[in-house]
């Protein structure tokens, strides 16, 4: 497969390129990223490539602050195998000393309680990511053992997974993405856990459904629109871990979580990501 690398060039880093690399990969084809020191290169199938779609997430970093200046020059690459290549500067990350997110190239540590290991395909779902690195640090002091848990645009299914290690009595991932769901797949085979993939998105919340734990590490207006969903089949007295936002969303969320019996409990940022831990009233 062809690949395009836009290398993209940011006047103000933080927290600008986390938010960009956020769009293009979350909103948009971009499989991978690398970090450089003044920006970011990123990286599409050369048939998915839209100049249009990247200028509008430039143009909506721009909004946010008028002085920043955004920059990009774009190169086909060579016909190779580029997942090969960018191993080679792909890192494992130790979420908060308790959980290590690597790829099977990676070697394992003994130092960790949680070793997960996740083909690097994409940046989203290996932790690299503040939102991912958020609900993977919540999840530690979350009790799972025996609960039933539901794992939202589970990407990679990496929450998933640690759900599922934690002692989870049931999981299940969902993403409407037909890779993810594949590529979730085959890292639940990977770690040896059992979780039920689903591929679709919350029209599969029916009422014979009800979970003690929902993840859904999405984007402020997907939460917004279907927390009612989650609400829904969540147990009384559950837990509801949310990210994908920036902390000026978390009003918005707040007050949409309030309507529905739903009270924030904590709150979490990582270079202006953020993640919240509600509770649905007995």
């Amino acid at each position: 497969m062809r690949y395009t690398e836009v290398n993209i060039t940011l006047s103000q880093l933080d927290p600008y390129r986390d938010m960009l690399v956020y769009s293009l990969g979350e909103e948009g084809p971009y499989d991978s990223f690398d970090e450089t020191p003044k920006g970011v290169k990123a990286y599409v199938p050369t048939e998915q490539f839209d100049v249009v779609f990247l200028q509008q997430c430039i143009d909506e970093l721009k909004a946010l602050d008028s002085t920043l200046q955004c920059t990009f020059e774009v190169n086909e690459l060579p016909d190779k195998d580029y997942n090969e290549e960018w191993e080679k500067t792909h890192q494992a990350v130790l979420v908060e000393g308790f959980c290590y997110v690597r790829a099977p190239f990676h070697e394992p540590r003994n130092d960790v309680k949680y070793d997960i290991v996740i083909e690097p395909k994409m940046s989203f779902g290996t932790a690299h990511h503040a939102t991912t690195y958020l609900m993977l640090s919540l999840l530690e002091a979350e009790e799972v053992a025996g609960r039933r848990v539901l794992d939202m645009g589970s990407g990679t299914g990496v929450l998933a997974i640690l759900a599922a290690k934690k002692g989870a009595a049931y999981v299940e991932a969902i993403d409407v993405d037909e890779w993810a769901y594949r590529n979730a797949q085959e890292n639940f085979e990977r770690n040896r856990v059992e979780v039920t993939p689903l591929l679709g998105d919350a029209s599969l919340l029916t009422d014979d459904k009800h979970f003690d734990l929902i993840l859904a590490n999405i984007n402020r207006n997907i939460l917004l629109r279907d927390m009612p969903a989650y609400a829904a089949v969540l147990s009384p007295g559950g837990t509801l871990l949310l990210s994908g936002f920036y902390e000026h969303d978390v009003e918005a969320l707040q007050q949409r979580a309030e309507t529905l019996g739903l009270r924030l409990r904590q709150q979490r940022s990582r270079n202006d990501w953020t993640a919240l831990r509600l509770e649905r009233q007995p």
